[in-house]
């Protein structure tokens, strides 16, 4: 499991998570997640591109981060790109009523700053 993340514009965070979302990549990552979804930036990108595997509970750690940043006044978005399995996992789950789901890198980033 990897979390990383990029600060290259200014009001905009993005984090990038690749391995598997189960029980223990979930668990390996929550904490550093949770710290950088925090961010000071306010908008929040969360690239899914190089996710293997979305369990439930990796589900619940991003709904979680999303709503505790937007009860601070900021915004996050998925950016899935051609990862057809995360994709419609999270279609199936009806997330993107809740959180922003973009294929387009482009339009993820437009939608965050917005």
């Amino acid at each position: 499991m990897a979390i990383e993340f990029d600060d290259s514009k200014e009001k905009l965070r993005r984090i990038t998570i690749s391995g598997r979302l189960d029980i223990l990549g979930t668990e390996e990552i929550a904490t550093k997640f949770s710290a950088l979804a925090a961010s000071a930036q306010r908008r929040v990108i969360v690239d899914l591109t190089g996710v293997t595997f979305l369990a439930s509970i990796g589900i619940r750690a991003i709904i979680t981060n999303a709503k505790a940043l937007q009860q601070r006044g900021g915004k996050l978005v998925l950016f899935v790109g051609e990862n057809a399995s995360v994709s419609k996992t999270l279609d199936a789950t009806g997330i993107d009523d809740l959180i922003p789901m973009f294929a387009n890198a482009d339009q993820a980033e437009v939608a965050a700053l917005a």
